[in-house]
């Protein structure tokens, strides 16, 4: 795990008081984990540059039982075997894999394949589920939230290069030509080349931690 103790310990107490919070009866109780929940955002805000008020307000949207966010990513070929990748605009003109948070009413290969769509221009199929990663446990930079990481192989049927309101590029990449300039909280350059031997040897066994 790439992350400090603080962050992860931070993570726990806030979802130990999110779930708290939504099955609790007694008012006591739920005063006690509404100053847990605050002083998890104290602690994260001593921690970085943003106010603590501001992290609570974050934390406040969060109910329900605590479960990890989902972030889907499509790894898409074409016909030379090089990945599509596109610029994000959020992340100062970074390389990524088309993908994010995971929508409602639809499968994950489904938000995989709107992605892919919605940021690159192109139409796909998913063919293979390739790896179900942790966020921290990949190495990625630190997040308020427990992640999971779903990479879809995904082939191209259709469709132009296109930017979008969130991307500012589209290109496709062999596996020697790799950009430096990664979105790394979206996508590592050991996942990349992962997806390439799961597209060169698709009888790969999903990867998972």
């Amino acid at each position: 795990m790439s992350e400090p103790d603080w962050l992860v310990w931070t993570r726990e107490m806030q979802a130990i008081a999110q779930t708290g919070l939504a099955f609790v009866k007694d008012p006591y109780d739920r005063e006690r984990y509404e100053m847990l929940r605050a002083l998890a955002s104290r602690i994260m805000a001593g921690h970085t540059d943003t106010p603590a008020e501001r992290i609570d307000a974050l934390f406040v949207n969060e109910t329900g039982y605590a479960t990890p966010k989902i972030d889907v990513r499509g790894a898409a070929f074409d016909a030379q075997g090089r990945i599509l990748m596109v610029r994000e605009i959020m992340d100062s003109g970074r390389w990524t894999l088309p993908g994010g948070w995971a929508d409602v009413n639809l499968t994950a290969a489904e938000n995989a394949v709107k992605e892919v769509r919605e940021e690159s221009g192109f139409e796909s199929r998913v063919t293979k589920l390739a790896a179900c990663w942790d966020r921290t446990r990949q190495g990625h930079g630190a997040f308020a939230f427990s992640t999971l990481k779903l990479f879809y192989l995904c082939e191209i049927t259709g469709g132009t290069a296109s930017a979008s309101l969130e991307t500012s590029e589209v290109a496709f990449f062999a596996e020697h030509e790799l950009p430096d300039d990664l979105s790394t909280g979206r996508v590592l350059r050991h996942q990349l080349v992962r997806m390439f031997a799961h597209s060169r040897t698709p009888e790969l066994a999903t990867d998972f931690e």
